[in-house]
Order: structure tokens, then C-alpha cells, then sequence
């Protein structure tokens, strides 16, 4: 408690504090007298003039003093209610964005064929360079012919005997016919005639199979490349023995332009990209492209396509395979590689951005986020999300046009609180070009 007095001209404070009981409350009172007889006798002049304000003036100024600190020591201080915290929220809007989904897989060939001998024999030589280029049909190895070629003439002359025993068979059948027509033979001797007849027709053509089985082994003792593209490692040399029983492995050679990627995707994602794919070519727009990101973290200058889905989904994992084509007529990709396929859909006009600061997740793991009303009331609501975009959720449920989402004060309101607002900006709005404006500089990096 303050109290001023006027003493002469100058003014006196009094500072006292409320007491806290009866002994405090004549004590002060002493103090206060004592403080004014003080102050009083060291501004005035005239020692009498002093004795007059004393008795006239100073002492019932004293005694109402007095009068109002005892009352103050009986009330209460009254305690004001605080304002309401104040918290930073920002307004969500919804934006056109890309949406974008990186899966990771590797690469494999377009076509593979592995060459295995078909033939026993020893290997003569090896006619193409190891990581060439070869074409179909192009000569690789030349196992020995010699066993080949010597079945394949006794084929040849089989057939010559079986081709002559039709013409002498049919020959013996023509006469007992003219006899068998005058009764000069018998019934029988005809039958058997024309049994002989088709029995050597019946030995030609067996003798037909056998010659075709022979130039078939012998032309195995040319391995040619069934398809055409890139050779790699030769697994047998000069001199070795391959067996067709073993089906021993000569070379492999693989077509890698174009080149396939293989990746995987959960079954949840595949059925949204289905109804995505049905909704854009329903309204005549482009939908999927795909971009590659090599193991070096470089893109790769030519953008591929979604090709083919696996139709069963792996019970372990919920995945199922999803494989895209690319491109490859500079090689640069090889089968094996680890990539990083960037899917980028078609844009999606119906979702909301909200900061993942704003953004936690409640007992079930499910996402939340506290909204301020209209009256300043903090409500909690769940979210449905779609994914992450740089430091932002992309919002499908939960939120609304214009609502004011809190990202700063969380941990000091509740729901049903009030609250003060501070509007802040959203500043990640490039968010919705950015995908696509890395990969085009990208592009353009590697292009030169």
C-alpha cells in the first residue's frame, strides 16, 4: 500500500505493505506517525508551525491511513482470468499438385537367352567376342561334327533303301493285280502283295525321320545366337566337352534395348492407381509417366512407361510386381541395376497441404490435427493422408477449405479451448511444381 503526504511544499510516500495481523498493525501505525513527524520536522522552518500541522492536519491524516490498511488486511486480492494462448495457425487451401510415388527396383533385360549345348562333343571353336553385339542366327560355337555328319549319311542311305523297296513293292502289287483279276492267283498271295507294298512306303518314311533327326543333331554342332543382342561371358573354352544331357550353359546373350524395370508396389496403391488410370481415360488425359533415378542419384534423360502388373499379390509382403519399359538405346542401363522409378501421376485437384508440424498421431497411430474455429476454439480432428511432400502432408479427409490448422502452441491447448490466433503464411507453395521442375533441370543437366 502507497500513501502520499503534503509536507510544505514537497511530498512525502509512505510505503507499507497490508498486514497480516494485530501486532503488524499497530506497529505500522507507530512507523507511519514516526515517518511524518520526521519528514515534517525536517521541512519546516518554524518548530511551532510544526506543532500546529501536527495536532490540526498530520495526526487525522495518520489515523484514516491507519483506518484503510487495517481494512486491506481483511480483503482478498482479486485475481484476474488470463487471456487465452496465443498459438500460430495457418490457412489451408486445396492446390493442384503432382502427385509422385518413388518405388525402388532393379533393372532386367527385355529378352534373355541362355545358350546350352544340344549336342555331345567336344568344342572347336568360338567365333564372337565376349560383350559384343551379336545378331540372331550369328555363329557362336562349332562343336565337332564328325559323329553328326556320319549319322546323318546313314540316314541318307537308309532312306535310298526304303525308297527302293516301295518301287519294287508297288511294282510286285501292279502284276498281282492284273493276276488276281483273272483268277490266276489267289486271294491271299494278292493281300500279302499289297501288305509289302505299304510296309516299304511305311520304312520310307521312317527312313525320311531318321535323315531329318541327323541333319537336325548335325546342324547343333553350329551354336548360333537365338536372339540379337549383347553377348556376355563365354562359360566354356576350346577344347571343353559339353553333353546335352547336362544342358551345359555356353554363353547368354540378352537384349537390353529396351530395357525392362522391375519394382513393387502394395496392392492398396495398385487398386488407386487402377481407378486413377479408368478416371483419365475416361476424360481423355495422359496419366502415368515414369522417370528414373540411377544409383548415383542422376537422372535418366529419357522418361519410360508403365508395361505390366503381376496378377497375384505376394501374401507375405501385400505387394504385388509392377514392371515399366524404358528406352535404352545408349546402353547406359544394364540388367542387375538398382534404380529408383518416379512414378508421376496425373494432377489430383481435391487435396490439401498441411505442414507436418501440424500434424501428430494419436493412440491408434492414426494422424491428427488440431483446427481453430470460427470462435476461436480449438477442435481435434483425424486425418486421411495420402504421403509426404518435402515438409507437407497431402491431405485427402479431415480437412477443409480455408480452415486454420495450428503449428506452433501445440502442446499448451486442448480441444474445446480457446485461443488466440496468429495467421501465418504457408510458405512451401512451390511444393506443387517442384517434382516436376527438378526432374526437367535434371534432364537438362544431363542433356548438356
Amino acid at each position: 500500500m502507497c500513501a502520499a503526504f503534503k509536507c510544505g511544499t514537497r511530498y512525502v510516500h509512505v510505503h507499507s505493505e497490508p498486514p497480516l495481523s494485530r501486532k503488524c498493525f499497530f506497529t505500522q501505525m507507530f512507523f507511519i506517525m514516526d515517518s511524518i513527524e520526521m519528514a515534517s520536522f525536517l521541512s519546516s522552518s518554524v518548530f511551532g508551525i510544526y506543532r500546529s500541522v501536527r495536532r490540526k492536519v498530520l495526526l487525522p491524516v495518520a489515523i484514516a491511513c491507519i483506518a484503510l490498511m487495517g481494512a486491506g488486511c481483511n480483503k482478498k486480492p482479486v485475481m484476474s482470468a488470463p487471456p487465452p494462448p496465443e498459438v500460430a495457425v495457418v490457412e489451408v487451401h486445396k492446390q493442384s499438385i503432382p502427385l509422385t510415388t518413388e518405388l525402388v527396383g532393379r533393372t532386367a533385360p527385355y529378352l534373355i537367352a541362355e545358350v546350352r549345348a544340344r549336342v555331345d562333343g567336344i568344342v572347336q571353336k568360338r567365333h564372337f567376342r565376349e560383350g559384343s553385339e551379336v545378331k540372331v542366327g550369328q555363329l557362336l560355337y562349332t562343336i565337332d561334327p564328325a559323329t553328326y555328319q556320319a549319322q546323318f549319311e546313314s540316314a541318307k542311305a537308309t532312306l535310298a533303301k526304303a525308297q527302293a523297296n516301295v518301287r519294287a513293292a508297288s511294282a510286285q502289287r501292279e502284276r498281282y493285280q492284273k493276276l488276281i483279276a483273272a483268277r490266276a492267283i489267289s486271294q491271299q498271295e494278292y493281300d500279302n502283295a499289297v501288305a509289302q507294298q505299304q510296309q516299304a512306303s511305311a520304312d520310307v518314311a521312317s527312313a525320311k525321320a531318321m535323315v531329318n533327326t541327323a541333319k537336325i543333331n548335325l546342324g547343333y554342332t553350329r551354336v548360333v545366337s537365338p536372339i540379337t543382342g549383347r553377348i556376355g561371358s563365354a562359360q566354356v573354352t576350346e577344347g571343353a566337352y559339353v553333353q546335352a544331357g547336362q544342358a551345359t550353359l555356353l554363353c547368354t546373350v540378352q537384349k537390353i534395348d529396351p530395357i525392362y524395370v522391375n519394382v513393387t508396389q502394395s496392392s492398396t496403391e495398385l487398386l488407386r492407381f487402377r481407378r486413377e488410370i479408368a478416371s483419365a481415360q475416361a476424360n481423355n488425359e495422359s496419366f502415368i509417366k515414369v522417370d528414373l533415378i540411377l544409383e548415383d542419384d542422376s537422372p535418366y534423360s529419357v522418361p519410360g512407361k508403365l508395361e505390366f502388373s503381376d496378377i497375384t499379390v505376394d501374401p507375405s509382403t501385400g505387394a504385388i510386381a509392377v514392371r515399366a519399359i524404358f528406352p535404352n538405346a545408349k546402353q547406359e542401363l544394364l540388367p542387375g541395376m538398382y534404380v529408383r522409378a518416379r512414378i508421376h501421376e496425373r494432377f489430383n485437384r481435391e487435396v490439401i497441404l498441411v505442414p507436418q508440424i501440424g500434424v501428430t498421431h494419436n493412440a491408434k497411430g492414426e494422424p491428427t490435427a488440431l483446427i481453430v474455429g470460427k470462435d476461436n476454439t480449438v477442435i481435434q480432428r483425424t486425418l486421411v493422408t495420402l504421403k509426404t511432400m518435402k515438409d507437407q502432408w497431402v491431405v485427402l479427409e479431415g480437412v477443409h477449405e480455408g480452415e486454420r490448422v495450428i503449428v506452433e502452441g501445440l502442446q499448451k491447448v486442448r480441444p474445446e479451448m480457446k485461443v488466440t490466433p496468429i495467421l501465418r503464411k504457408q510458405t512451401d507453395t512451390s511444393i506443387n511444381t517442384s517434382a516436376d521442375a527438378d526432374t526437367e533441370a535434371q534432364r537438362s543437366a544431363v542433356n548438356g
